[in-house]
């Protein structure tokens, strides 16, 4: 049981970091990053009903609360699609969490 989940998190790991590669401004201009405002070591992520973009640092993926919200995304969406990381809540929700993180 234990490899199970250690593979599974393996698995998480690669695909996030597919993500982040796709989605971060580590490197030169990113799909993701449709008005050129994401600043260096941040990622956008979608919340809500309506879909509204949030610019967030990549620091934030190390903490738990964080991290909820991505197994969440996973869960509801998975991580092969190309809009970026759609986070399933609702926004006042997502502030809410990420207010606990700043």
């Amino acid at each position: 049981m234990a490899v199970g989940k250690s593979q599974n998190r393996q698995t998480q790991a690669a695909s996030l970091k597919q993500i982040l590669r796709k989605c971060s401004s580590f490197g030169k201009r990113s799909s993701c990053d449709e008005g050129g405002d994401v600043p260096r070591g941040h990622f956008p992520v979608y919340v809500g009903e309506n879909r509204r973009r949030h610019i967030v640092p990549i620091a934030w993926l190390g903490h738990p609360e964080f991290q909820y919200l991505l197994r969440r995304a996973e869960e509801e969406y998975g991580f092969n699609h190309d809009m970026g990381i759609t986070i399933p809540c609702d926004e006042r929700v997502f502030q809410t969490l990420t207010s606990m993180i700043r």
